[in-house]
């Protein structure tokens, strides 16, 4: 089959590679019909996430069921279905408490309590390094799913790949950033990052209520896209104290009530940024989230959706403490979140597929990494489609 594997730091190439096969009782093979390049697909293909063997990336798809193993009594050959991105279990302590990234059976080899740079890690993930399972992704004609009874959901006809593909991962994603700040309704919210999950973030704020949504980035473009599919108001970043001015101005002093980091590690960072991280030996950049710290009102909520490898230096604690702010974040629980997700697209409550730029065949991944990446063609989100 066709797959999209990564050789090294910015070298993906799609190779002819086995096609999956049935390994477990649980396992399904699913044939990809939809799939689509992530923000944290780019720290992969950065190097920033070492990678060392030759592998499928790809952990937001979607297809149909072409074989199942005996033990997968829910879905049959056939079956249009959704995968979450979490390799889970269903079964474990932290799948039984709703939390599939922290899954104890999934990721085997790298799993433990402490959470390490290179070891101790959480659950696996699909097509996200050996560090999280080693599975190969979804960026390919077919793919494994372990534990088939718990993860696929099966999609209603009425459906297009378009409308439920992103409930893989960034819808569920971005709404993890509004949940775990317990938002009722009449909030602010600031959310850092006007990239899909960004948006993703903004479209759940308003379903959960929010007074106002304003949302931050670098790139034009993508503030005119948030604008124009998640009603979000637009804050060019310029510099921090820039921005936490405009978000103090616009909420009477106080700041937002909740700031979601939506970039990670790995912002557009000018030559002071770069040494900075060298000399502290660190890997990318902590600005976004020191900057939510600030822009956050008083006992307010920082929820963290961008990804974090490595630790910083001069972490904000002492804001963290004199403003009794409440952080969360970490991999989304994307089983929680998923059929409840799934009702709002099919009631029409919110629509998914506006944020999509580009759509290319398989074959054309390694283009579609490239203007990801560099921003290039106003692009915001790629779909792929395998087979064609």
């Amino acid at each position: 089959m066709k797959a999209l594997v990564i050789h090294g730091a910015r070298d993906v190439r799609v190779d002819n590679v086995p096609d999956p096969k049935i390994e477990d009782s649980r396992d399904a093979i699913i044939r990809v019909t939809s799939t689509a390049i992530c923000g944290s697909d780019l720290h992969i293909y950065n190097g920033s996430i070492p990678q060392p063997r030759p592998m499928t990336l790809g952990h937001e798809f979607m297809g149909i069921v072409e074989e199942v193993g005996r033990g997968v009594g829910n879905l049959k050959v056939g079956d249009r279905v959704v995968v979450p991105f979490p390799v889970a279990c269903g079964h474990c302590m932290f799948c039984s408490h709703e939390m599939p990234g922290h899954c104890e059976n999934s990721n085997p080899e790298h799993y433990g309590p402490e959470g390490g740079l290179l070891t101790e890690k959480g659950g696996a993930l699909f097509g996200y390094t050996d560090l999280y399972g080693g599975y190969d992704g979804g960026q390919a004609e077919f793919v494994r799913v372990p534990y088939a009874d718990f993860g696929p959901r099966k999609v209603p006809d009425n459906l297009t790949d378009e409308q439920v593909l992103f409930l893989t991962d960034i819808f569920p994603t971005g709404y993890s950033g509004i949940d775990w700040a317990e938002v009722k309704g009449g909030e602010v919210i600031a959310i850092f990052g006007a990239g899909p999950v960004g948006i993703m973030a903004a479209k759940s704020a308003w379903l959960r209520g929010a007074k106002r949504v304003i949302i931050v980035d670098t790139q034009q473009y993508r503030l005119d896209k948030a604008a124009k599919t998640a009603n979000a108001e637009g804050i060019l970043w310029q510099s921090h104290d820039q921005v936490v001015d405009e978000i103090r101005a616009m909420t009477f002093g106080y700041g937002a009530d909740v700031c979601v980091e939506a970039v990670g590690f790995e912002p557009d960072r000018n030559l002071l940024d770069r040494a900075k991280a060298v000399i502290n030996l660190e890997k990318g950049s902590d600005k976004v989230l020191t900057t939510c710290m600030s822009a956050v009102r008083r006992g307010g909520y920082v929820t963290v959706l961008g990804v974090y490898s490595s630790p910083f230096d001069n972490f904000p604690i002492h804001q963290f403490f004199d403003k009794g702010i409440i952080l969360r974040g970490g991999q989304a629980p994307a089983h929680k979140h998923i059929d409840k997700l799934m009702g709002h697209v099919s009631r029409g409550e919110v629509t998914l597929d506006d944020i999509i730029t580009h759509r290319l065949p398989l074959s054309q991944a390694p283009h579609g990494y490239d203007i990801f990446r560099h921003k290039k063609d106003g692009c915001v989100k790629v779909v792929l489609t395998p087979g064609s």
